[in-house]
């Protein structure tokens, strides 16, 4: 008989857990308690701008395996585009001036010798400095580990580890940081390809996922929402719904892929992260020129990466809590001055969305890295996922499909026991 896997949240942790599962000829149910899987990786229409977009613009790199794999499971990898070398145009809007960071494809971070490649303004000493955040303890700040300032922090470093860890690099864990460093600068250009979902996060991320886990016999049920669980000794044995229960069999297991505070709630005594950060996104409906990169770094200005996509040009400002407050009209035209700066137009304010999540990511400092719980609980049959969870990264996509496929494996590792 096939074992029976409830899974609870359609966000990408949960989507990648019941597509390992289900491949494992697992019967798999998917609880969402939203009316939209995705969770905050997901697209939809906006009449502001007219057009769909994605509620955050999430940037996916070569080196992200896990990831990559997921995509590949569901047949979209080739949905996540980029260019064909690690390259990253940036733009420092205080001085005007202009780059290209050319990491090339090697396997290993040669870049680093060549000043043509490398951030304008550097030398290889500066890079060297950056060897103790490698392999920093997760409790150690990143302002503890490396030194803050300087050209090829405010031009190079700052950017990607607020980008990562969400939280201003120097308040964040050097063992964080270290971890997105190995996995990206130090593999050298071929892991750091940048890749985007063109045609939308759930066209490419989502969609494709519920079609094959439905071909294969699963349920998907939006709009069930978890409202308790009936523990016995050492097992789940009902889920409880808002109009009924399921009974759990011995064999039969849960993945909890919710959020932080709802798993905090259903789950006596569980651990998790207690404070969070904002990111701030902006669409706004333009044809980007012809000449303008998918990708632009922004140093110096408000806006810190410009997207260009087909009819619109988005932007992501990181640790957001200080614009939650601001007026939305006000920060429309902030953000659209910067924008203009970066992509050298003249061109009145168009029609534009702000999104704002204002519980994006856990807070990455080493207090609130610790409170993350692993993916196993005190009841055998119920297991963690979700970017939150101790995944040893920061909140990321390829950290969330991790967390999935490590509840995934325990799952079926207890299953042959």
């Amino acid at each position: 008989m096939q074992k029976n896997v409830h899974i609870i949240g359609a966000g990408i942790s949960g989507l990648s857990a019941a597509v390992q599962l289900a491949n494992a000829n697992c019967k798999v149910h998917v609880h969402e308690a939203t009316q939209q899987a995705g969770g905050r990786c997901r697209s939809y229409f906006d009449a502001a701008t007219d057009l769909m977009i994605d509620n955050g613009n999430h940037l996916l790199l070569s080196g992200n395996r896990h990831a990559l794999a997921y995509a590949r499971s569901i047949g979209t990898e080739a949905g996540l585009v980029g260019p064909a070398v690690a390259q990253f145009p940036f733009v420092d809007l205080s001085t005007g001036q202009r780059w290209l960071l050319d990491l090339g494809a090697s396997r290993l971070p040669l870049w680093v010798f060549d000043e043509a490649r490398r951030v304008p303004d550097t030398s290889l000493r500066d890079y060297l400095a950056l060897m103790p955040l490698i392999w920093a303890p997760q409790s150690k700040l990143v302002g503890g580990a490396i030194p803050c300032e300087g050209t090829l922090y405010h031009r190079l470093v700052q950017p990607l580890l607020l980008a990562a860890l969400n939280v201003d690099p120097p308040e964040g864990s050097a063992g964080l940081a270290g971890a997105v460093v190995r996995e990206t600068l130090l593999a050298g250009g071929q892991a750091c390809r940048p890749l985007i979902a063109r045609e939308g996060l759930s066209t490419v991320l989502v969609e494709p996922a519920i079609k094959l886990l439905q071909a294969k016999g699963a349920s998907i049920q939006l709009g069930r929402e978890l409202v308790g669980l009936g523990l016995a000794s050492d097992k789940v044995d009902l889920l409880k719904f808002g109009g009924d229960t399921v009974a759990i069999a011995p064999d039969d297991a849960v993945v909890m892929a919710v959020p932080p505070r709802p798993a905090a709630s259903l789950v006596p005594g569980l651990k998790t992260p207690t404070k969070f950060r904002s990111i701030v996104n902006a669409h706004f409906r333009f044809d980007p020129p012809k000449d303008m990169p998918p990708l632009l770094g922004v140093v110096g200005g408000l806006v810190e990466w410009l997207f260009a996509f087909p009819q619109r040009l988005s932007v992501t400002i990181s640790n957001g809590d200080r614009l939650l407050d601001m007026p939305r009209e006000e920060l429309a035209a902030a953000i659209w001055r910067d924008i203009c700066k970066a992509a050298g137009l003249q061109a009145d304010v168009p029609r534009w969305q702000i999104v704002r999540e204002r519980r994006a990511t856990f807070e990455a400092t080493p207090e609130q890295n610790a409170l993350r719980p692993g993916s196993e609980t005190a009841w055998k049959n119920l297991f963690l996922a979700g970017d939150w969870t101790d995944t040893g990264l920061p909140a990321t996509i390829e950290g969330s499909v991790r967390s999935g496929n490590r509840a995934a494996e325990l799952v079926l590792r207890k299953s042959r026991a």
